[in-house]
């Protein structure tokens, strides 16, 4: 990974730039932004340094359109026609969408980390970009854009919750509300698959592979957090979810996946018995 060098001024530092793209409006301004940032860090043209304090805004910038709704009111979507694909490729680019703030916003946000942990979150960010950026061209093909079906918030609200504490944050946005991307994903993937949509299809497995090194890298730095506090992790994992985290969980877990993302024996029995009641 690329090392700090101190004679980077503080403006071109790269945590100034992910500042900047978090609070970018416009979508596919922001996404272009963090690819364009994590080719400059990983390619050692633009340093990280750990932040003194934190860089976060209340708010992360994004367009006046979809208009937020409660999620009972998010459009049903009937794969076989295609307004229905477009509705549920609309519902995951949105999902993208918060996620580029979630990882711009776990950069800038929390201080104090190690160097690796802020350039994870902007190669996270910039996964995530390319994801949405993916799924807007979807859209497009299939006559419509982002903004044209409305959408929820619930990943942002999780956010805001998990502001204060990065352990917190780690446990919860990463290993709660995207781990469920991989459980859901391969059967979202069958059923575009049974209604002869290989395109969109193609752009799912892209997802479902590259968020599950997401997945892990949340689980590792819930785990370092947890043993600079002496916090024996399974136990603390369970007592945030109790604590924070007010949805259902659901079967199936895609239990391979979450494995390789540094899910324990322990946590996965755990979300069993929490799915059965």
């Amino acid at each position: 990974m690329p090392s700090t060098s101190p004679d980077t001024p503080l403006a071109d530092d790269a945590l100034n730039q992910a500042l900047s793209a978090l609070q970018q409006q416009h979508p596919e301004t922001k996404a272009r932004a963090c690819q364009l940032l994590w080719r400059a860090v990983a390619e050692q043209r633009l340093a990280v340094s750990v932040p003194l304090q934190s860089l976060a805004p209340d708010q992360p910038g994004r367009p006046e359109q979809p208009g937020m709704v409660p999620p009972s009111e998010v459009p049903r979507r009937r794969l076989g026609k295609p307004s229905g694909r477009a509705a549920l490729i609309h519902a995951i680019a949105h999902i993208e969408f918060n996620a580029i703030n979630l990882a711009l916003d776990a950069a800038v946000r929390f201080t104090g980390m190690p160097l690796d942990y802020y350039h994870d979150w902007l190669s996270v960010a910039a996964d995530e970009a390319k994801h949405f950026l993916l799924l807007a061209g979807r859209l497009q093909q299939l006559g419509y854009h982002y903004g044209d079906f409305p959408a929820h918030n619930g990943l942002w609200e999780m956010a805001e919750k998990t502001a204060h504490d990065v352990l917190i944050r780690m446990a919860l946005v990463p290993r709660v509300l995207e781990a469920r991307g991989l459980d859901v994903t391969p059967g979202m993937i069958e059923r575009l698959r049974s209604v002869g949509d290989p395109e969109t299809v193609g752009i799912l497995e892209i997802i479902l592979h590259e968020e599950e090194r997401h997945v892990e890298i949340g689980s590792r730095w819930f785990r370092h957090c947890c043993a600079a506090r002496q916090l024996e992790p399974d136990h603390t994992f369970q007592h945030l979810m109790e604590h924070y985290y007010q949805g259902q969980i659901k079967l199936p877990l895609n239990e391979p996946a979450r494995r390789r993302a540094l899910f324990s024996e322990s946590e996965l029995a755990m979300l069993r018995r929490a799915a059965h009641g």
